[in-house]
């Protein structure tokens, strides 16, 4: 069977043709930023995409009356929980009105059912593991103060990817699984997975847990509140210092991590933020040990940052005590949608309704 992957992000769309497991074609179409910004909401942006979408694959030959099964990126729905979830009008409707926010990857469902529907009545289209996956537990919601409950905003789509293919290479079903998943990009997110589900996990967007190249993780709260009021910023910068200014951005003016761990060879600072890093992501991979009462069958690294054998060494002698230390390099999103819709279109994955 062959499936078709979209990947909408802020600046690009990955597209991505499968045969079964097997990749055929990936590429990344660049947008230009002026052309982007032209459009006052995302969602606008729908039918310029969409024509270059189908331009591309027509221009590498993809017969569309080939495809079988079409996916795309889950954006911004309702908090749901983890899985693959057939595209339907009430999705389409809540990707429109966005209550949770605009994000290019809302424009995944919507490129993917209208493929779906032009190539024929019969073929389906799917998101998997957005976002926001919502999987806690109840104690796990508390914060400290009841207007401010915790979360689940991870990176749910490789965290569940990875977790899968680590249950079938041991043979064994992800629900009979405890793991501790870490992923590290330019957010970093750790979550406890327990019998199949993500139990407690850090919101690695907003300003929570280990901070990582371009995020500031958790803050201290009275410093926070002081620096909000002190009149030094405004709304939008702080938001800006905790998202995209903060973590190796803010000590050392750089969110590239392959840069950072070869300078810190040589200059002290870089050593300390690079391997502060690593502290803070063991505390939190320990703070989820505590969460599965200790048992953990093992504890899985993904994500680009976890193709540096330095900081992977590193974060292996501090949690290697815990459980096994498995590691996934790369993100692997397109992989990873394709192969969750191939495994549940053959009933190993249950095929979920939003509703």
């Amino acid at each position: 069977m062959k499936i078709l992957a979209i990947n909408p992000g802020s600046t690009s769309t990955k597209i991505a043709v499968y045969e079964n497991t097997t990749e055929l074609f990936e590429t990344v179409i660049r947008h230009d930023l002026d052309v982007i910004s032209e459009y006052e909401h995302i969602i606008d942006q729908y039918d310029f995409r969409m024509k270059i979408i189908i331009d591309v694959l027509k221009e590498k030959s993809i017969d569309l009356n080939s495809i079988d099964f079409v996916v795309g990126r889950g954006g911004l729905v309702k908090p749901i929980p983890g899985g693959v979830y057939e595209v339907n009008d009430i999705m389409i409707e809540d990707l429109r009105i966005s209550p949770l926010g605009e994000h290019a990857s809302n424009l995944g469902a919507m490129i993917a059912k209208a493929i779906a529907s032009e190539i024929g009545d019969d073929i389906k289209s799917y998101i998997v593991n957005p976002v926001v996956v919502d999987e806690m537990n109840d104690l796990a919601r508390f914060s400290g103060h009841p207007e401010l409950p915790r979360i689940s905003i991870f990176h749910a789509l490789n965290q569940k990817a990875v977790a899968l293919r680590y249950s079938r290479e041991i043979g064994k079903d992800y629900e009979e699984l405890n793991l501790v998943v870490v992923h590290l990009g330019g957010g970093i997110t750790v979550g406890a997975h327990e019998n199949g589900k993500v139990i407690d996990v850090n919101n690695g967007l907003d300003g929570e847990g280990p901070y990582s190249p371009e995020r500031c993780g958790t803050l201290p709260a009275g410093a926070l509140v002081k620096l909000c009021y002190s009149g030094k910023y405004q709304y939008h910068e702080v938001k800006r210092m905790i998202t995209g200014k903060g973590g190796f951005v803010a000590y050392l003016n750089s969110n590239n991590a392959y840069d950072i761990e070869l300078n810190s060879e040589k200059d002290e600072k870089s050593r300390m933020v690079f391997e502060g890093m690593i502290y803070q992501v063991a505390k939190e991979v320990g703070a989820c040990s505590t969460v599965l009462s200790g048992k953990v069958d093992a504890i899985l690294v993904t994500g680009g940052i976890a193709h540096s054998n330095p900081l992977i060494e590193k974060l292996t002698k501090r949690v290697g005590f815990i459980a096994p230390v498995k590691v996934y390099p790369g993100e692997d999103e397109m992989r990873s949608l394709a192969e969750s819709v191939y495994y549940s279109s053959k009933g190993e994955q249950e095929i979920k309704i939003y509703i």
